[in-house]
């Protein structure tokens, strides 16, 4: 059977290797499951499921292989007419009157209740302290009030007060289309690693102090550099104006940016690159550095990031004096040329949904520029976008 899960895990795409299952026939040996169900299955979700994108997926071919084993021990199955659970109406209670309601006694007492009164109750009942239904003090049903129950049949949690939840999951993909958060950005921003030793010597070299110390008879502690991720970062920011839709999304892109690369440098820009950037969005218009500063300064080993959003006025990618802000000696389009020219691994991160891009005239004009290296902010954009740097 584990074999079994093995390979269909495998052919469902995820990227398990046999490592990673020899680990969890490991732990199954050592009993850390405790020979449960629910155990059984974090255990290989932790084992086996590297990527938070990949849950998902996980939890369907865990179901569909185990399929004859429940989560909930003793499980009930019957089915339940969707009339008795359809809402007329919801149940509001003051909290004296949600304190007068008596929990049934505990886990098994609910349970061994909700088997009676499947077999007893023969049609809908709206209200009420009994059967299952809705709008009603019962532990069994919807839009009603317990403080100890099993909810059946509501679209969403209303009280946090639910001990089950009866409902079937409805599969719903976590990756590619979702915006991404700061952790998931840190996990596809680790694609972006090269690494060496480097500097001084600070940490215990423990093979090459065994073999020292064997060589010459006595402790010979041995230091390295610490091992330390070289990528070089550069990325250019978009900010004003229609970015500040995006504010959430490029924030936590930026705060996972800094945690993961060591060196990292950045600067903003409003709606193209022009003859000037800046670091301080407060002295923008004090405290400029020119761009042509910012490619002498960097060497063309630097990965290069864009985030914006890529929509303006055409006017402000092809001509001089097409800035909305000032008076532009040179065009947006040759200063993005010539980032592209000097540094290689150069993409550019859109927030805008891929689907809308179509839309915008300076998005395809921004895309043409960058030779297609433009991806949405999105996990699956990316984890594309980390891989074309690493090229």
């Amino acid at each position: 059977m584990f074999v079994n899960f093995f390979h269909e895990l495998r052919a469902a795409g995820l990227p398990v290797t046999l490592k990673e299952y020899l680990t969890l026939m490991e732990a199954l040996e050592a009993d850390l499951a405790n020979r449960s169900v629910e155990d059984f299955y974090y255990l290989s979700r932790a084992a086996l499921v590297k990527d938070e994108r990949h849950l998902d997926r996980f939890d369907q071919v865990f179901g569909h292989v185990f399929k004859g084993l429940e989560l909930m021990s003793d499980a009930i199955e019957a089915h339940i007419p969707e009339e008795w659970l359809r809402a007329i109406s919801q149940l509001y209670l003051s909290e004296e009157e949600k304190r007068k309601i008596e929990e049934l006694g505990g886990w098994e007492k609910i349970m061994e209740e909700l088997k009676k009164r499947l077999a007893e109750q023969k049609g809908r009942h709206q209200g009420g302290s009994k059967w299952i239904g809705t709008a009603g003090t019962s532990p069994y049903g919807a839009y009603g009030y317990n403080p100890a129950g099993v909810r059946i049949g509501q679209k969403e949690n209303r009280n946090f007060r639910a001990i089950k939840v009866w409902d079937k999951r409805e599969f719903r993909d976590l990756d590619d289309s979702v915006e991404i958060g700061t952790r998931n950005i840190k996990v596809a921003l680790r694609r972006l690693r090269r690494f060496a030793r480097e500097g001084a010597a600070e940490e215990l070299d423990l093979d090459g102090t065994i073999r020292s110390t064997a060589h010459k008879g006595y402790l010979d502690v041995q230091m390295r550099p610490e091992r330390r991720n070289t990528v070089k970062v550069l990325m250019f920011f978009d900010v004003g104006g229609s970015m500040d839709w995006h504010i959430k999304s490029v924030e936590e892109l930026f705060s996972a940016a800094r945690s993961e690369f060591k060196h990292l440098e950045y600067y903003y820009f409003h709606n193209c690159l022009y003859e000037s950037v800046w670091k301080n969005n407060a002295r923008r218009w004090t405290e400029k550095t020119p761009t042509w500063d910012v490619l002498h300064t960097y060497p063309s080993d630097y990965k290069v990031i864009f985030v914006g959003d890529a929509s303006m006025s055409p006017y402000e990618i092809t001509l001089p004096g097409g800035s909305v802000e000032h008076m532009n000696e040179e065009p947006g389009a040759l200063w993005l040329r010539r980032v592209t020219d000097i540094y290689e691994h150069c993409v550019w991160l859109n927030p805008v949904p891929e689907e809308h891009w179509g839309w915008t005239p300076s998005i395809k004009m921004i895309r043409d520029i960058f030779e297609g290296r433009m991806f949405p902010l999105t996990l699956e954009g990316l984890d594309r976008a980390m891989r074309e740097l690493m090229r």
